[in-house]
């Protein structure tokens, strides 16, 4: 039996990407997507055989309807082997403008309690299984808050510690959590950043390294690893430095904004 993947935010971007991984490493896909059309379409564009994929409807931020999908899947598929929260959004905000509340809200809904509901339904049968993978999708702009980027970067750095919380519950019962943050991958995420982006990864190079990532059981993986070291240097930097060295840098652009 082929081991089962079930991955949300897979209809473009690093999602679609790990999908294609995942399936060319012989495993069977639970795909979640808002865009369902567009994921099926691609999955056949690729010769995907119709066996080994589904693709279920939700909306992250939706706790009902993403906590059915996952009851649905292991209803239709069977418990699976890895569960990957990838869905999220980045979109920048300024505080002093009254609608960009709602900004953060949604960006919270989707990347923090999207991430918490998109796990629900497996934790506890992964717990009796005693086996089985959690993935969280977090980033390395998750280290340090940058202009503009308050709803993002926190929302990122709450994906930290909150996997670090789950890992340490799930650990005696072997289920792993293991969390990925990705540097800058050529994404519709991030193509409209108004800011140099160092060591940009494209998808299918990024697909790869995660994989590997999780199979091994990393507990925290930042991809690349380049990345990785200027997370330290960024964690070690004191404030004061820091400041100075984001003065002057573009802010994340607001929703509508170019």
């Amino acid at each position: 039996m082929n081991r089962l993947v079930y991955i949300t935010g897979a209809s473009s971007g690093i999602g679609q990407a790990l999908a294609l991984q995942y399936y060319r490493e012989g495993w069977n896909l639970a795909l979640v997507a808002r865009r369902v059309d567009d994921l099926s379409a691609w999955a056949e564009q690729q010769g995907l055989a119709p066996s080994r994929w589904r693709v279920y409807r939700a909306d992250v931020s939706d706790i009902d309807a993403i906590t059915a999908i996952g009851r649905r899947c292991i209803a239709e598929q069977g418990l699976p082997d890895v569960v990957i929260a990838n869905a999220g959004i980045s979109i920048g905000m300024d505080t002093a403008i009254h609608e960009d509340l709602a900004v953060m809200q949604r960006v919270y809904a989707t990347n923090n309690i999207g991430l918490a509901a998109t796990f629900h339904p497996f934790v506890g049968l992964m717990r009796e299984r005693r086996s089985g993978t959690l993935v969280g999708i977090a980033s390395v702009a998750g280290i340090r808050g940058l202009p503009g980027h308050g709803a993002y970067c926190s929302s990122k750095a709450a994906v930290f510690s909150y996997c670090e919380s789950l890992r340490g519950e799930c650990r005696p019962d072997g289920v792993k959590v293991v969390t990925i943050a990705p540097g800058y991958v050529d994404t519709p995420l991030t193509r409209e950043n108004r800011y140099s982006m160092p060591f940009l990864m494209q998808p299918e190079d990024f697909a790869r390294k995660a994989y590997a990532a999780i199979e091994a059981g990393a507990r925290v993986r930042f991809i690349p690893w380049q990345m990785g070291v200027v997370a330290r240097v960024m964690r070690l930097l004191p404030g004061a430095v820091f400041d100075r060295l984001l003065a002057g840098r573009p802010r994340k652009h607001r929703q509508g904004e170019r």
